[in-house]
Order: structure tokens, then sequence, then C-alpha cells
């Protein structure tokens, strides 16, 4: 009988059966192994959106800055009605003021012009935190940049507010009189059905066919094992 009241200790190898098997990673076995991967691939797609905003916001400024010096030079340097033969009998300056759409169209709804317009620019810019594409930014650009400059007009040209009449000048035979903020929308509205007809989506991401999707889930089951089960890949183990 052993009367000494010091603690026997525990051998390291009892200890190490007590805490259960680990992997090679710290992590108990049957526990999945955190991804090193997980916190660059949360914030990858955050650092990717701030290129294309800027690529939005480029091409937005630019067709609104472009819309809004053509429409200041034209009321500037031309009295309303004048036209200016630019490369007749192709294209000629005409100005004009259009209370309605393209060919006249809705010249007593003005209103219902500026709010569509409006609602056109806040939509865009709500769903440009979605944008996954360099295409789609540039479309999305040239939209909103020409949406915002026929809606100035409409705003703060004569006779009122939100009735104004938007300046036109570009001509061409047999065609409606039109400005570069009307070019930029039909621009973007081209360039969006092409994007659509090639299948690039809006977030930039193809969808996946079942035999990729097949293939990709065997890898990622393939690595999750390998994780979880190192020993099985040394051979010296």
């Amino acid at each position: 009988m052993n009367d000494d009241p010091t603690p026997q200790a525990v051998p390291e190898t009892s200890r190490t059966e007590t805490a259960g098997p680990t992997s090679a990673a710290g992590v108990p076995a049957g526990v999945p192994a955190p991804s090193a991967g997980t916190e660059p691939a949360a914030a990858g797609p955050r650092r990717r959106l701030w290129p294309l905003l800027l690529i939005l916001t480029g091409f937005a400024a630019l067709a609104y800055a472009l819309d809004q010096l053509t429409k200041l030079w034209v009321t500037s340097t031309m009295t309303e009605g004048q036209i200016t033969p630019v490369l007749p009998p192709v294209l000629s300056w005409h100005y004009i003021r259009n209370s309605g759409a393209a060919f006249s169209i809705g010249e007593n709804v003005t209103w219902l012009f500026s709010l569509v317009m409006a609602a056109v620019a806040i939509v865009i810019i709500i769903q440009a935190r979605r944008l996954g594409s360099v295409w789609w930014s540039i479309a999305m650009g040239m939209l909103l940049g020409g949406a915002l400059g026929n809606l100035t007009d409409r705003l703060f040209r004569p006779p009122s507010f939100g009735m104004g009449h938007v300046v036109d000048f570009i001509a061409l035979p047999n065609f409606a009189i039109f400005n570069v903020a009307d070019s930029s929308v039909v621009g973007s509205v081209i360039l969006i059905c092409i994007l659509t007809l090639i299948g690039i989506p809006f977030r930039g991401r193809r969808v996946a066919q079942p035999a990729e999707q097949d293939a990709a889930a065997q890898k990622a089951a393939a690595r999750n094992a390998a994780a979880q089960n190192p020993a099985a890949q040394d051979p010296d183990a």
C-alpha cells in the first residue's frame, strides 16, 4: 500500500488517447478542417466589384458630359429650327426642342418620360452592386449616362420643371432627330442584346453544365477527404 499523497503523473499516451485522434491541422477527426481560402473568397467579390463600378461610373460620366456639352454648344451657336449641313446629304445639325420621345411620340405626356428616365437611373444604381462583367458595366454606364442626360433636360429646361423639352440636333435622312444621350441609350441596348445572345449574364458567370458540376463536386469531395485524412497521402506514415 502506497501512502504517498503525491498524485501520480498520467502518461502522455493516455492523455493523447483521451483527447481523441486529431488531424495534421490540429482539428479533431470527423470535424472538417477550415478552408484556408475562406476569408479571401468572401472578400474577393467585394474587391472585384470596385473596378466594375468605376467602369460604370466612367462611361456614365462620359456619356452625360458629351451630351450636355454638345447641347450647350448647339443652344449657344444655333437658333431653333436652324439646319447646318455636316456631311450632306447623310448628316446635318437640325436644332429642335422635343417634348416627346423619338419621332415626337407622346408630346402631351412629357412628365411620363421624366418618371421613366428617373426610374431607369434608380434601378441601374441599385443593381450596380450585382455587376460581375466588364461589358455589362459598360452597357449600364452608357444607359445611365444617356438617361441622366435627357432627364436633366426634362427637369431644368423650359417650359417648366419636369416638363422640359429635350434638345435634339443630330439629323439623318428619313430618321428621327436625336442627341448624344439618345445615341448612348441605343448603343447600350444593342450591347445588352449582344451580351444576352452570347450568354454572358449580368453577374458575369456562365451557368455550369451538368458534367462540369459533377466534375467540380468530385474534386471538392477529393480535397475534403485529403484534408481530413492526410496520412492516406503520406507513404511513410
